[in-house]
């Protein structure tokens, strides 16, 4: 079987794994907590497109993550409201719907914003910072710097945003009770197809010629740049659309969870996700999806058993695949299974010289 048909069977068996045997064997609480971890995978996708293939270190995926939730938020609170205020903008004293609300009174404005608000600051932010070759190090700090700007910026707006606690107490999903096990295993239908259908497109983008150049880039920007093409261009395109997939993810989030809050989009949510795609394999979208899946199911079992010791171990993970696994898991995986193959190819006789005769 070649490698391509392998990579097709691996993804078809895992799509059953969580589209039929999933919902049939978890219960309902538990399958709300997948359909949250998908979430975060979606997210974890687009930090593995820009982070693995691109080399761009985003510490504030937050960010965009947020946007798309507030924006999927904010419908859900003015379509609650029924024409009058949302709830926490009355306790806040607020007398007048801000104007920045009033166009997600529309479900298609709120939807269309879900991606598109988060793919053009990206792509504004990408331009600025890109153009002057701040990468590396630089970038990273500058996107963990955004992030806690953010979150600082939403908890000083009470009135506009909810403050510290963020939107919640939604009513009413699109004419669903959100709350209902039947609109919760929807959600999370809903949650595993975008993954899968992202998965596919990112990962035909990624094997396209755009992808090589950005793996290219990644691996030798000056020497793209001596080739006649712009990587400035090709990393603001990689980092809007991984904006866009972090944009898609919270909006999910917001009906799976029932919240959204800056405590969900800080430093810390962001860097964990940075974790997670690491321990999974930063060098491959299946690493990072896998990784985000099982670093959030490692942090519901422990935090249910050692509360105080997750962030310990957590760290530790971190330091210890970065140090002795670079490529995370997938990682180790390739290098095992490589070493069996070799193992199994069959060592050629030692050819012996034919007799000439005299």
């Amino acid at each position: 079987m070649s490698a391509r048909l392998r990579g097709y069977a691996l993804f078809a068996g895992v799509a059953a794994l969580f589209l039929v045997v999933a919902p049939l064997a978890l219960p309902a609480f538990r399958l709300d907590e997948l359909a949250k971890y998908l979430c975060f995978a979606i997210a974890a996708l687009g930090i593995g497109l820009a982070w693995g293939q691109g080399g761009m270190l985003t510490l504030g995926q937050g960010v965009f993550f947020g946007l798309g939730g507030y924006a999927m938020g904010m419908y859900l609170k003015l379509h609650d409201a029924d024409g009058d205020l949302p709830d926490f903008m009355v306790w806040s004293g607020v007398e007048k719907l801000p104007a920045l609300w009033k166009p997600f009174e529309s479900p298609v404005f709120a939807v269309a914003a879900v991606v598109l608000v988060p793919v053009v600051i990206a792509t504004l932010l990408g331009v600025l910072v890109f153009r002057q070759r701040v990468r590396g190090a630089y970038f990273a700090i500058l996107t963990q710097a955004l992030a806690a700007a953010f979150v600082i910026l939403l908890v000083g707006q009470q009135g506009l945003t909810g403050g510290t606690n963020g939107l919640t107490n939604f009513y009413d999903f699109f004419g669903q009770d959100p709350e209902a096990d039947a609109t919760q295993r929807r959600m999370y239908f809903v949650a595993a197809i975008v993954l899968g259908v992202l998965y596919l497109l990112a990962r035909q983008l990624v094997k396209s010629r755009f992808g090589r150049l950005l793996v290219a880039v990644r691996d030798g920007e000056d020497r793209v740049r001596f080739l006649g093409y712009n990587p400035a261009t090709v990393k603001t395109i990689t980092f809007a659309i991984s904006a866009g997939m972090a944009g898609i993810a919270g909006a999910l989030f917001v009906p799976v969870v029932g919240i959204i809050s800056p405590s969900l989009l800080d430093v810390v949510p962001s860097l964990e996700l940075v974790v997670a795609v690491a321990i999974g394999g930063r060098y491959t979208l299946a690493g990072a999806v896998l990784g985000a899946v099982a670093m959030n199911y490692a942090k519901t079992s422990f935090s249910e058993q050692w509360a105080d010791g997750w962030l310990y171990l957590e760290g530790a993970l971190f330091i210890g695949v970065m140090t002795l696994a670079p490529r995370g898991a997938v990682g180790v995986y390739e290098q095992v299974r490589d070493a069996i193959a070799r193992r199994r190819k069959p060592v050629p006789a030692p050819s012996t010289a034919s007799e000439v005769p005299a």
